[in-house]
């Protein structure tokens, strides 16, 4: 049972804060009172060094689309490997995969990879700044969109630093210069003629718009269309970038989010499920707009990009097979998947009585211990401050879904694989049930 301090994980863990800050070199790993550490996987399931089989249900945090060592993925792997690991020249496994991405998404005419998803939104804010010769970005209030300077400006701001919204100040994250901020204006989600006020007043120097239309840390609140349409608009019209960071939304449409809201953007980053499973990121949009920055055949590029694991054939083999498996009859599926999953928790809560909240669409489902979420991060810190206990059950339950057979993101996220089946939906249902009664005889 988790937890146990005589547990492989547990002295693991001792061992690894010995030589890296926290054990870890990346927090969404860790979970208290020490994260269980993986030594296999295979399809849906993960088995610990414990040797404690789980159904994984966070997926790398949604880079695995077909779950774990897919044997096409892996055959693709395995014969690249072979051949060619890292090399200074390009190849083709970079043109296929860029063809696939181009011709499901058609607001990406052309396409530069990258290593992270960090590194593909750090270059489609430099994108829009350097095709408008602009230097604001506008960004959601709360939003995270990776770890450039840039992009994680007022992604956690304390709630004694903020401002009026009116005034869209954003807030520098920690170990940013205080510089970052002003060239970032926020903006509140889903607040439309705020937004539009925005955007006017900073017209003159705004490059571009940056939103995910599926916010993690906004309780997976969704834009709404007419939040959207307006960032469209005005983004047209005052000659800025409209920017959709799809590197988790590109699950939300075959052609990702953007073919769902029938939106497009004029850049787009994206990362996650485009590399099969290994490391990858990139930026993609018009070919007018991505030959005006990146084109350096008739001399120096307006912008260099470079990187020594860019459009490494490892991930471009593996990410060129991974997403023709991503079909569109994988796509229904894999949603129906989901609203499966979302309908039997929103069943589970009306049974029980439990005190939370189902969110999400097509394969990315958010649980949340509390009601009346709200759609802004402020709205969302009052709701925090209003249930203390929320943070208690939210671990209770996770405690009792990952002694249960269950692996799901600490905070409440479910992103689900094409490995899963309907059996193991119900699964997942049947157990939140049993973690409802659990909290509630707690709090009784």
């Amino acid at each position: 049972m988790f937890p146990d301090q005589a547990s492989k994980s547990s002295k693991l863990f001792e061992r690894a804060c010995k030589v890296m800050p926290g054990g870890n070199s990346r927090h969404t790993v860790y979970f208290p009172p020490y994260p269980v550490y993986a030594a296999r996987a295979e399809g849906a399931r993960v088995t610990d060094v414990d040797g404690v089989t789980r159904l994984d249900f966070i997926n790398n945090y949604s880079s695995l689309i077909h779950g774990h060592c897919h044997p096409e993925v892996t055959a693709a792997i395995a014969s690249q490997a072979s051949k060619l690991t890292a090399i200074s020249l390009p190849t083709e496994a970079e043109i296929e995969l860029a063809e696939i991405i181009c011709e499901r998404m058609p607001s990406v005419e052309q396409i530069r990879f990258a290593n992270s998803g960090t590194e593909g939104v750090m270059m489609a804010i430099k994108t829009a700044r350097a095709y408008t010769g602009r230097r604001i970005i506008a960004k959601i209030e709360g939003a995270y969109h990776g770890s450039d300077d840039t992009a994680a400006v007022s992604t956690y701001p304390p709630p004694q630093l903020l401002a009026d919204p009116a005034e869209g100040k954003g807030i520098p994250e920690t170990g940013t210069g205080p510089g970052t901020a002003a060239d970032v204006i926020t903006l509140q989600m889903n607040d439309v003629e705020g937004g539009r006020m925005l955007l006017r007043k900073h017209g003159a120097e705004l490059a571009g718009v940056l939103i995910d239309p599926l916010v993690k840390n906004l309780a997976y609140q969704p834009a709404s269309i007419e939040f959207l349409t307006m960032l469209r608009e005005e983004t047209r019209a005052l000659d800025a970038m409209l920017i959709f960071d799809e590197v988790y939304s590109l699950r939300l449409g075959y052609g990702g989010a953007q073919d769902t809201l029938g939106i497009r953007a004029d850049i787009t980053a994206m990362g996650k499920i485009i590399g099969g499973g290994l490391p990858v990121g990139a930026v993609g949009g018009s070919a007018e707009v991505m030959t005006a920055v990146f084109d350096s055949r008739k001399g120096k590029a307006r912008m260099t990009h470079g990187g020594t694991y860019n459009a490494n054939p490892l991930t471009m083999a593996a990410g060129a097979v991974a997403m023709r498996l991503f079909d569109r009859e994988a796509f229904d599926r894999l949603s129906a998947l989901g609203d499966r999953l979302r309908a039997g928790l929103n069943k589970v809560i009306a049974a029980t009585g439990a005190q939370a909240q189902v969110r999400g669409t097509a394969s990315i489902t958010g649980l949340f211990h509390a009601e009346g979420m709200g759609e802004t991060y402020r709205e969302l810190g009052r709701v925090r401050m209003a249930n203390p206990d929320m943070g208690q059950r939210a671990e209770l339950f996770f405690h009792h879904m990952l002694n249960n057979g269950v692996l799901m993101g600490a905070p409440g996220f479910f992103v689900l694989s094409t490995a899963l089946t309907e059996a193991d939906i119900d699964h997942v249902v049947n157990q939140a049930y049993e973690a409802f009664k659990l909290i509630g005889k707690q709090a009784a």
